[in-house]
């Protein structure tokens, strides 16, 4: 990696990334219009922070406002996925194939993860928001937000190049990196979810799919990307510098935007699938499961998956602080700032139909093997 060489703006970047010195500041170093200014971010963070459609809606209303802000429209992009991830388990298939224990544990570090990232990056956006409405660089605040020093010096250097491209990269690599020792490395998650059966029945599935629903005329349509691996770091970065192309490419922005815009998210697949999907359950209680579905289509007359709506399926959570600690420790990250020449066209509608006809066999054969529960 050393060896690679680097553009004269990685350069700068890594002269400032590798100073000895890192100002910060401490709270009795501020004046009454910084202390009122991180007081009223820290009361927006928390006030959106609630669950995952208030972060994603967060994103969106930010972006609406600061669209050179790439990343916090991929944030809300990834975010409704996020979303969908969590209402799958009180939905008609992985309900089936879950314990309503493992169910739970799932939720958790879904949540955690949101949760952290949020409170992490959105301090950032709203810092960004001020700076640009007051013309100050006001990211020397940013060690009071426990932000890394890497996004520091990317913030300042955006500050002044308004490199969109590098910025979001850059937040990509953050936000990952962010949870690695949080989540991913955090014993707890690694017992109850990373390493059990069911995570490794998640990877065979392909159930880790982002997803980008876009309309084509008046009919949704989707494109996206499955990760492989979700415990490697790298893997996440690059799936990240992936879905960012993927989004901002030009033939697909505009008609994710505009269904983005059009479609509330809910946390229900519905909002993108309501062919498939309804918020409702339809399904007769109690009864052995029948499959329904062929090619992303609802057999006739078979009741359409249930995909309930994020409010319904799980209640908001508290959480513990975020733990403290910066994870840069090495210049040579900022290789992943380098554009690549990735250019997917993020088919992904039959793997997708696949998979939910893959669970519907698995349901299938679990029941076939252990009786019914009472």
């Amino acid at each position: 990696m050393t060896s690679q060489k680097i553009t004269p703006e990685l350069t700068a970047i890594k002269k400032e990334i590798t100073k000895k010195s890192r100002p910060t500041i401490h709270e009795n170093q501020l004046n009454d219009v910084e202390h009122d200014l991180i007081e009223y971010i820290n009361r927006e963070t928390e006030k959106r922070n609630v669950n995952n459609v208030t972060r994603t809606n967060a994103y969106l209303n930010f972006y609406k406002r600061f669209p050179e802000i790439h990343w916090a429209f991929l944030g809300h992009m990834v975010s409704r996925n996020g979303g969908w991830n969590m209402t799958d388990l009180k939905g008609s298939l992985l309900s089936r194939l879950l314990s309503s224990e493992e169910r739970e544990e799932f939720f958790t570090f879904l949540e955690r993860g949101n949760w952290l990232i949020f409170q992490d990056i959105y301090p950032q956006l709203l810092l960004y928001e001020e700076s640009v409405k007051r013309n100050t660089n006001l990211f020397y605040l940013l060690p009071l937000f426990h932000v890394s020093f890497f996004m520091r010096v990317i913030w300042n250097y955006f500050y002044r190049i308004k490199d969109r491209y590098l910025l979001t990269v850059a937040l990509i690599v953050n936000e990952q990196s962010y949870l690695e020792k949080r989540v991913i490395q955090n014993p707890y998650y690694q017992s109850t979810v990373l390493e059990t059966l069911e995570f490794k029945l998640q990877e065979l599935l392909d159930l880790n799919q982002i997803i980008f629903p876009y309309l084509e005329g008046k009919e949704i349509k989707i494109i996206g990307e499955t990760i492989h691996q979700f415990a490697s770091l790298h893997n996440r970065i690059l799936l990240g510098k992936r879905l960012y192309q993927l989004l901002f490419d030009t033939e697909n922005y505009l008609s994710i935007y505009k269904w983005a815009i059009q479609h509330p998210h809910t946390g229900s697949r519905k909002d993108f699938f309501p062919h498939l999907f309804n918020d409702l359950d339809e399904s007769v209680p109690g009864g052995t499961y029948q499959r329904r579905i062929k090619d992303c289509r609802i057999k006739k007359n078979a009741p359409k998956l249930y995909s309930p709506i994020l409010k319904f399926a799980w209640n908001n959570m508290a959480q513990k602080e975020a733990e403290k600690g910066d994870w840069y420790s090495d210049w040579k990250v900022i290789h992943y700032l380098k554009k690549d020449m990735f250019k997917g066209n993020g088919a992904i509608y039959h793997e997708y139909c696949k998979t939910l006809e893959k669970i519907e066999f698995s349901i299938l054969a679990k029941e076939a093997i252990l009786p019914k529960k009472s």
